[in-house]
């Protein structure tokens, strides 16, 4: 793919995404949300992906939205603005594979609310997270209100959201905001392994289980796991009965090929 933003790679069925704008530390602009949104796209279109990786060029992730950009807007635009953003990272936690975040450094206003969309985020020992909007008289406007508490508590969300101070990668993994912590060379290797490890798993099992939990945190318990009774029970005669055998058998198992494996719907 042709992005002026994005740099993209694909390799063994795991797609990676480098954010490209280190001039401006990755600031998340009108053009990233096109180019970004034509990204899913082409990603929602390949079933046979298994896992996404995003990080960023230079010395940030992301260093939030680019205020530059937002200085100039009324409030339309701003609603507008805000809209896009929770639309977009919707659609990246609804993707049907696994995302990770590989945090290198500052995550910053808009870029610790992408990496909340993210299903799994690991850390460069020297990342730094924040949620500072308050420190120049606004909210957050990607869902960070709402997805941060819901992760790590509401204590802690409210301490980052009110305080505006930035956090250390070791505090955030304190919280639960990060599930690993790495040296920063090593970051994008240890990223890489994770979505290797989740791409020798059962690619129907691990789709179905990314959406059970993501739908499960938005209804209620009964139904949940009414839905986990379902789609387990789908697994058999199907894929779960191929790793169940190869369990038995003492070999690997032999997974449907990528291209055969549809997206849940």
């Amino acid at each position: 793919m042709t992005n002026d933003t994005l740099k993209t790679t694909e390799q063994e069925g795991i797609f990676t995404v480098i954010i490209n704008r280190p001039a401006s530390l990755n600031a998340l602009n009108s053009q990233f949300f096109i180019e970004f949104n034509r990204l899913l796209d082409h990603i929602e279109n390949r079933p046979a992906l298994r896992a996404l990786i995003i990080s960023g060029e230079g010395k940030a992730f992301i260093a939030g939205a680019d205020i530059e950009e937002m200085a100039g807007m009324d409030q339309a635009a701003a609603r507008t603005f805000s809209r896009t953003g929770q639309q977009t990272f919707q659609r990246l936690e609804n993707l049907s594979i696994p995302v990770i975040a590989a945090v290198n450094g500052f995550a910053l206003g808009g870029g610790c609310e992408l990496a909340l969309a993210c299903d799994i985020c690991l850390a460069s020992s020297n990342a730094k997270f924040a949620q500072p909007e308050v420190s120049l008289g606004l909210t957050p406007g990607y869902a960070g209100t709402q997805r941060l508490p819901r992760l790590v508590g509401a204590t802690n969300a409210l301490h980052m959201l009110l305080t505006g101070e930035m956090i250390s990668a070791a505090d955030a993994l304190r919280i639960g905001l990060v599930q690993k912590v790495c040296e920063p060379e090593r970051l994008l290797e240890e990223a890489w392994a994770m979505a290797q490890k989740i791409a020798s798993r059962g690619p129907q099992a691990v789709r179905k289980v990314k959406a059970l939990v993501r739908g499960g945190l938005q209804s209620g318990f009964a139904d949940a796991c009414a839905q986990e009774t379902e789609q387990f029970a789908s697994l058999f005669e199907n894929e779960g009965t191929e790793g169940m055998r190869a369990f038995l058998e003492k070999r690997p198992p032999q997974w449907q090929t990528p291209s055969a494996v549809k997206p849940d719907k």
